[in-house]
């Protein structure tokens, strides 16, 4: 018997898989939802808002295309990030070169898939450094995986940083 496209696993989910680290995939698109059914959602899955970490690609002028994943109930400082990552200065990438960039499209970008395929320089924001779990896009939109941060920061080299304003 066949298995049904959405049983299948993403490329992400594939190499956490690969590399051994577990993760548990959740479904969420919130597009479809209301508030309350969101938060009705959230619940059943046994998570918060500030659990969800949001996946951006950004240009640094010395370094090229670089990655922040930072709580999604926060915003990404781009002086700090630029500091940390060795640019002078920082740019969120045009929605238009997203997709060429790193393959994925606006919110579906997945930290795993970006450095598996590109290598790009990750880093992710403290407030995951201590945090027994958290959610990131499984690489398609309405797909998420819930992971602890620090064995995927191992995996990928992430470092935490000073991220958000």
């Amino acid at each position: 018997m066949a298995k049904k496209k959405k049983d299948k696993k993403t490329l992400p989910e594939q190499v956490l898989e690969k590399h051994g680290l577990a993760f548990e995939p959740l479904e969420l698109n919130a597009l479809d939802l209301t508030q309350e059914e969101i938060d009705a959602k959230m619940a059943e899955l046994g998570i918060q808002e500030s659990d969800i970490y949001k996946t951006l690609a950004v240009k640094g002028d010395k370094t090229g295309p670089l990655v922040a994943v930072v709580p999604l109930t926060e915003r990404l400082d781009m002086k700090k990030l630029a500091a940390v990552s060795g640019n002078k200065k920082a740019h969120m990438l045009p929605l238009k070169e997203l997709e060429d960039t790193t393959g994925y499209v606006h919110g579906a970008n997945n930290p795993v898939g970006i450095w598996h395929n590109h290598g790009f320089p990750i880093y992710f924001a403290r407030q995951a450094e201590t945090a027994e779990f958290f959610v990131v896009s499984a690489g398609e939109l309405g797909r998420s995986d819930k992971l602890n941060p620090a064995d995927l920061a191992q995996l990928i080299q992430a470092p935490f940083a000073d991220l958000t304003e």
